[in-house]
């Protein structure tokens, strides 16, 4: 063998430890109980860390690349704070502050931007990492904006209306260039830019509604009340929305999609139950009692496992999603907003 090819090989063998240690993949688990992100090794299913947040955290998001996760506390004495934490040294990082807005909850990562509900001002605001800034804002006119979801291009946002009953879907429409005077990083240089209009289609379902999901396939969103138990299944070609019949998911709190996008899981935070449904057939597959009530879920492809936040039982359930079963259980203190990072 040549010189060189022998160098190349010996230096990707021992390089490859090092790769693998930098290319980690990492549960991320808010305890509302012990006011801490837990960082778990998915494999072993042990907590590797605790990192110390707001006194009432409810969400959590990672950047894209997995270096950086973002918690919101929607009540208590932090209710204008997203705490930020470096995932690799878990370490605090500054906060955002998003006065005069309060109660962030539901956060998105798209675009290089983190996106946020301001459940308490019934409004969804985007922050620019780079320029440590609150950048744009948008009301909705509805009672208790909860969750979003972002498309990747960040021109559609998806949010639940927890006590107007309604589904907001916001589409962003850039109407004309235009040249700033001013820009953010101050040296007076002008920038050109976009004029974007956001148009707002309110859809109504059942008050209550909180969690929900977008298929695979970008062609339903659906959601759940946890008044009335209703599974709402909104076209969004349409925008038109209907109830699955037959099914009560009475006291739902999330609702999560299989990878395949063939099942809908939903958990509820008031009897503890799981619910497994058919998304073609609209028919219950499996309910399953895990405790006394449960709330975040976070899906694995790797694996074809569900991870569900029991809340009220102090630990995190992991499910098989082939076998409708509880292989597993992680003990952490009411656990709630469940996030991968992938690094």
């Amino acid at each position: 063998m040549r010189p060189f090819l022998l160098r190349l090989l010996l230096s990707v063998f021992f390089l490859l430890p090092i790769i693998q240690a930098h290319a980690q993949k990492s549960l991320l688990a808010l305890s509302k109980g012990e006011h801490v992100l837990a960082i778990v090794d998915p494999e072993t299913l042990k907590i590797k860390v605790k990192v110390p947040v707001g006194d009432d955290p409810h969400e959590i998001i990672a950047s894209s690349d997995g270096k950086i996760a973002y918690v919101s506390n929607s009540y208590g004495a932090n209710k204008h704070e997203i705490d930020v934490i470096d995932i690799a040294t878990a370490t605090r990082l500054p906060d955002i502050q998003i006065q005069p807005f309060v109660s962030p909850h539901g956060l998105d990562f798209a675009n290089g931007k983190l996106w946020f509900s301001a459940e308490g001002s019934s409004a969804i605001g985007r922050y620019n990492p780079k320029t440590n800034l609150v950048d744009w804002t948008q009301g909705t006119g509805q009672n208790r904006t909860h969750m979003i979801y972002v498309s990747a291009d960040a021109k559609k946002i998806y949010a639940t209306n927890v006590n107007s009953g309604t589904v907001s879907i916001l589409e962003d429409s850039i109407l004309a260039p235009r040249v700033e005077t001013v820009v953010p990083s101050g040296n007076g240089t002008p920038a050109k830019t976009s004029q974007h209009l956001w148009t707002q289609t309110v859809v109504p379902v059942s008050k209550g509604i909180e969690g929900f999901d977008i298929l695979p396939n970008g062609k339903e969103l659906w959601t759940a009340s946890a008044l009335d138990g209703k599974i709402w299944v909104i076209d969004l070609k349409s925008k038109k929305a209907i109830s699955i019949p037959g099914i009560n998911t009475f006291g739902a709190n999330r609702l999560k999609f299989s990878t395949d996008g063939k099942m809908a899981f939903v958990s509820c935070i008031r009897t503890g139950e799981l619910y497994f449904v058919d998304t073609q057939s609209h028919q219950l597959i499996k309910q399953i009692k895990l405790g006394n009530g449960c709330a975040g879920m976070l899906v694995d492809k790797d694996q074809s496992r569900l991870f569900v936040a029991c809340t009220s039982d102090n630990y995190i359930a992991v499910i098989d999603i082939n076998k409708f079963e509880v292989t597993d259980k992680i003990a952490l203190m009411a656990p709630d907003g469940l996030a991968w990072s992938n690094r």
